[in-house]
């Protein structure tokens, strides 16, 4: 039988279920929990809109024992792994030493359906060379990729499966847009997590890293760590503003530096590989450098003034143009350059046959050239 309760019992409920309705009351006054609150709903709706159209990718390798050995001996090399061991070998057999038979290796990244009916954009690294890709999707179901294109000096490229129905598309933004500070998401398989949802800001752009030859990449503090590769950095609107590609790091993990290419470059890549199943980049045939501080000193101009012209391919664009050595390149295109990495990334991206309009500083003055732009020879 449950307890009668008094007069006083019942008044002591009525307080205490007051005092709760109060301190929720208050914590909703509060502006500071309400911004908390609205930001986190925009984390949760960006990751919902985009979430369905991210994918893991497994790609495998078939192995030879030269293959095995290899890779075996490029992680000898490397002292943290000799120092798990006393002698500096690891106590089982090693490929290439007459032990171990050829196997498969299976390389996890991730990747984002950019066409419904079955296009998917991720890094070159994550597929190049393989013998086999396989897409699995949220839903868990997996296919194989029927078709890839990749662009190695871009780090891009992409798959098609064909898929029984539509699939979930992302939406493209701009990178254009995007400001230091602005908050982003990364989604992808880190370790094999798949469908993991990371936050953080814009944090550098315009950056430059060994491991991607041409175009400049977007830095981000939101989480990025092995098997990110190729999957989406998405905006506020649910947007997809980056290809995560790379980290800086000094353990292989995540240290608050990475790296994504710009959806917008993107766009341009994924456009060439379809059309023409390569990428096709203009170019103006000079040999550049960077406008040091004292490069410009000898030119009596201010320091990254612009881009240096050292040399100019005889026959190409920019000599065809009128452009000579020790020219200074401060604007192509009606975009204003200021170190190599800019030009060649506006320079590369323009239309075939197209004439542009490219301003230099010659003895002082601002000269104007139009020079057609040409596809980048093979050879080069």
């Amino acid at each position: 039988m449950l307890p009668r309760l008094t007069n006083f019992g019942v008044a002591a409920i009525y307080l205490a279920l007051g005092l709760i309705t109060s301190v929720a009351q208050s914590q909703e006054a509060d502006p500071a929990v309400s911004h908390a609150k609205s930001l986190s709903r925009a984390f949760r709706f960006a990751a919902e809109d985009a979430g369905p159209s991210v994918v893991t990718i497994r790609s495998k390798f078939n192995l030879t024992r030269d293959d095995r050995a290899a890779a075996m001996n490029e992680l000898l090399q490397d002292p943290r792994f000799r120092g798990l061991f006393p002698d500096g070998r690891p106590p089982f057999p090693v490929p290439g030493d007459g032990s171990g038979e050829p196997g498969v290796a299976e390389h996890v990244g991730s990747g984002v359906v950019i066409d419904k009916a079955g296009v998917i954009l991720t890094n070159n690294h994550v597929v190049e060379d393989a013998d086999e890709v396989t897409v699995r999707f949220p839903d868990g179901s997996e296919l194989i990729a029927t078709d890839i294109k990749t662009d190695p000096s871009s780090d891009l490229a992409i798959l098609r499966v064909e898929p029984i129905n539509e699939l979930a598309a992302a939406r493209l933004g701009n990178s254009e847009a995007l400001e230091i500070g602005d908050w982003v998401i990364a989604i992808g398989s880190p370790f094999e997590l798949e469908a993991t949802v990371s936050a953080g800001i814009i944090s550098g752009k315009g950056r430059g890293i060994d491991k991607i030859r041409r175009g400049r990449l977007l830095q981000t503090d939101a989480a990025i760590n092995p098997g990110n590769s190729g999957g989406p950095l998405v905006n506020l609107d649910g947007e997809v503003i980056g290809i995560n590609t790379a980290i800086a790091s000094s353990s292989g993990g995540y240290q608050g530096i990475g790296f994504a290419i710009p959806i917008n470059r993107g766009k341009w890549v994924v456009n060439e590989l379809l059309e023409f199943g390569k990428v096709r980049r203009a170019y103006l045939g000079i040999r550049i450098g960077e406008l040091t501080a004292q490069a410009a000193k000898q030119l009596e101009l201010p320091a990254r003034a612009g881009v240096w012209v050292l040399a100019t391919v005889p026959s190409g664009p920019a000599a065809e143009a009128g452009i000579t050595s020790d020219d200074v390149i401060v604007e192509f295109a009606g975009i204003p350059v200021r170190s190599p990495g800019d030009l060649q990334d506006v320079v590369e991206q323009k239309p075939i046959g197209s004439t542009q309009e490219l301003v230099v500083l010659r003895g002082g003055e601002r000269v104007r050239r139009q020079v057609k732009m040409v596809a980048l020879p093979d050879e080069l």
